[in-house]
């Protein structure tokens, strides 16, 4: 996996564990792998994937089962839209309106450009 310097790699990781519960690669209340199999998959120590395993546990989209392994909390798909949408809400739009503002980017040219990219997708 090839990491942003401008981002937590544990963060990174979690993110990319939370598309594929997103791409049903992971369903709820199924295994996801170990510590030590993530961290071969991704290439980093097993320590950053359970710093990623724990961050994830405190957002309730996974748990353990002591002695069994890591398992998708029930209504994890929900859970991370609903978080990942209000970071773009609060976090990421309003860094998109103030460059909206200094470049004098109108409402009607992103909204001609969300236009063309709906009819292409």
């Amino acid at each position: 996996m090839k990491f942003k310097e401008s981002k937590s790699i544990y963060l990174q990781i979690a993110d990319r564990i939370c598309d594929e519960i997103l791409q049903g690669q992971y369903v709820e209340e199924g295994r996801i792998p170990s510590v030590r199999e993530y961290a071969a998959t991704v290439e980093v120590n097993a320590n950053t994937v359970v710093r990623t395993y724990d961050f994830l546990q405190g957002q309730e989209i996974i748990y353990n089962k002591r002695g069994i392994g890591y398992f998708v909390s029930a209504g994890a798909q929900e859970r991370i839209v609903a978080l990942r949408k209000d970071v773009f809400l609060h976090e990421d739009l309003p860094e998109f309106f103030r460059q909206m503002m200094t470049l004098n980017i109108s409402m009607k040219e992103i909204g001609n450009m969300y236009k063309e990219y709906l009819t292409q997708h």
